[in-house]
């Protein structure tokens, strides 16, 4: 019971880095001596420091007998610590380095460079270590991360407004809102967790979206936009050039200041893969698909969907554009203002 306790302050210091730290995972860390946290700390940006350096730099600056401290301490990672150079140092190194005698680890690291080479050179430096406390919940935080490594494609988040008797848009191509505005911040808040957001042709043409965070604080995501024949208007926001914007098409291959024009050749067979793999190879690690109802069901009718956020407004329609229809398990439900939020994950 005593490393859970840890590792769930660690998972809470992880979760901070939401947003900051792709394509790298989320990590926190906490250094337990004599019962009491002396250290913590989380991956805060990519490309900076690891989890386990802030944590032992948090205990250097503390203590003047700091050493002495982390040579009879417990150091809690939510992921396996890495043993390769990357951005920065191997922190197996570090802890190694530091004499930290005991090792609890959430989860281990499926990404090819680490994958128990860290666990490895821990053990073969003598220090106990622990794997698979609260693993369940270590591999959640990192669903993003470890789809990308296994999977070669971005977590996939659908995201749409529906009408109490099944609508989504009106059939005339104009723009009508179901979500309200307690939704439409919170809309905001996703984008500004996840790398991307992807709408299609009619979403585009109807809404004239921004598709930035400009609600809350926090990092724009990447845009991209389904246009085969390039019928967009330029004067459009998605070619403002103020983020980097994806146009996956038919026509052309193209760099345009911010906007990468993508063409794809064969837009009957497979579009969802292709779009995917060209955003996998971008580094994209995770994907807000928010529309338009052919572009969400073409991915749902291939499967490649990690879960569905689906608002249900209160008013009835009678008439319009149908919503997705989507097979899983709603695993959540809140209500937000006016609208009912269910989230739903796909059927194992």
């Amino acid at each position: 019971m005593q490393h859970e306790k840890y590792i769930k302050r660690a998972l809470e210091l992880a979760k901070l880095g939401l947003g900051s730290v792709s394509p790298n995972p989320m990590v926190g860390a906490v250094i337990v001596h004599d019962g009491l946290i002396i250290g913590e700390g989380y991956h805060q940006k990519y490309g900076e420091a690891h989890a386990e350096v802030n944590a032992v730099n948090q205990v250097l600056a503390n203590f003047s007998n700091a050493e002495e401290l982390l040579q009879k301490a417990t150091i809690y990672v939510t992921l396996e610590p890495c043993a390769h150079f990357g951005k920065t140092p191997p922190c197996a190194d570090l802890i190694i380095k530091h004499k930290i005698p005991n090792v609890v680890i959430g989860c281990l690291d499926p990404f090819g460079s680490v994958n128990g080479k860290g666990v490895e050179r821990l053990k073969q430096a003598g220090i106990i270590v622990t794997v698979g406390v609260l693993e369940r919940e270590c591999l959640e935080l990192n669903q993003r991360f470890f789809t990308k490594v296994q999977k070669q494609r971005p977590y996939i988040i659908l995201k749409w407004a529906q009408t109490q008797d099944g609508f989504f848009s009106p059939t005339d191509g104009t723009q009508r809102w179901i979500s309200n505005d307690f939704a439409k911040q919170l809309v905001h808040q996703w984008r500004s967790e996840e790398d991307c957001v992807l709408v299609g042709k009619r979403t585009a043409l109807a809404d004239n979206p921004q598709l930035n965070v400009r609600l809350v604080d926090g990092r724009n995501p990447l845009r991209a936009v389904v246009d085969k024949n390039l019928e967009l208007p330029a004067s459009h926001h998605l070619f403002d050039k103020s983020i980097k914007t994806f146009v996956f098409n038919q026509k052309k291959t193209a760099i345009e200041g911010n906007t990468y024009y993508v063409e794809i050749e064969d837009f009957d067979h497979f579009l969802p893969q292709y779009i995917l793999y060209q955003l996998y190879l971008q580094d994209v690690q995770s994907l807000i698909i928010e529309g338009g109802a052919k572009t969400l069901q073409t991915f749902i009718d291939v499967n490649l969907w990690d879960e569905a956020r689906v608002f249900t407004a209160s008013e009835f329609w009678g008439e319009g554009i149908k919503a997705p229809l989507i097979k899983g398990k709603t695993v959540e439900s809140t209500t937000i203002g006016s609208n009912q939020l269910h989230i739903i994950k796909p059927l194992k």
